[in-house]
């Protein structure tokens, strides 16, 4: 079960929305030492990693895997339980540095409508999303988990689409991993960086959201249904083949 909404008198005042998007806009985030600390700093990296739209990187594994629609997937379908999820403390990282202040700060900024979730469900249980600030045409990644092989990726996958059907440009990643090197991320300097979200200013054609709902209607059916096997590119208007055909055709 995910962890109740951080009490507002158990930690320091939330960042203001307008603070935490002004310093997205000029590059930069905020990270906390501990789940506990109540003090945060704002990093502005040297080097910035992003996934180019038109570069996501599809294996023919992982589009088998969104064909079949083992998971159900939805946009804001919970956020509070993604963010709590990624607030987890890990193997790889004891400390967690979304702290309880960070994570009240986004709850506000989704409330706000400048943050979103991407859920994956099996079985009706939540075991993988994502999580991150949208604006203008600019969505950066902030974390993402999986409690099941490859959630994580069809969430991105799924956000990548939404993205591109939403008119969004930049996909920001803040740091740079061999695993998102291995779905398309590149490595740019910040000012380079800077230039991108410059570039990107001006709303998009339509929320995430609003994406979303016109993937998971394909055909009048609904996400998360795993077929008996798999469908080919030829199948009928899916979910999970308007997905696949969003990430492989070229502009």
């Amino acid at each position: 079960m995910p962890a109740p909404p951080p009490d507002p008198a158990a930690v320091s005042e939330p960042i203001p929305a307008e603070l935490l998007l002004r310093a997205y806009r000029a590059g930069v985030f905020p990270m906390a030492d501990h789940r506990e600390d109540d003090e945060i700093f704002w990093v502005e990296p040297r080097e910035r990693a992003i996934i180019p739209l038109e570069g996501f990187r599809l294996s023919k594994s992982l589009r088998k895997l969104i064909r079949r629609e083992r998971f159900a997937v939805t946009v804001d379908g919970d956020f509070d339980a993604v963010i709590d999820a990624c607030a987890q403390p890990r193997e790889e990282h004891a400390e967690s540095w979304i702290s309880l202040r960070i994570e009240a700060s986004y709850r506000a900024l989704h409330r706000a409508g400048h943050a979103h979730s991407v859920e994956c469900r099996l079985d009706g249980e939540l075991v993988g999303g994502l999580y991150g600030v949208a604006f203008d045409r600019v969505f950066c990644g902030e974390s993402m988990f999986s409690r099941a092989d490859n959630a994580s990726k069809v969430a991105l996958a799924w956000l990548v689409a939404c993205m591109k059907a939403a008119g969004y440009r930049l996909l920001d990643c803040q740091f740079m991993t061999g695993h998102l090197a291995s779905l398309g991320a590149v490595a740019m300097s910040q000012a380079r960086y800077l230039e991108l979200v410059a570039g990107a200013r001006g709303a998009p054609e339509r929320t995430l959201p609003e994406a979303w709902r016109c993937f998971a209607q394909a055909a009048g059916a609904g996400s998360g249904s795993a077929s008996a096997s798999d469908s080919s590119p030829d199948s009928p208007p899916s979910p999970g083949n308007c997905i696949v055909q969003s990430l492989t055709q070229t502009s």
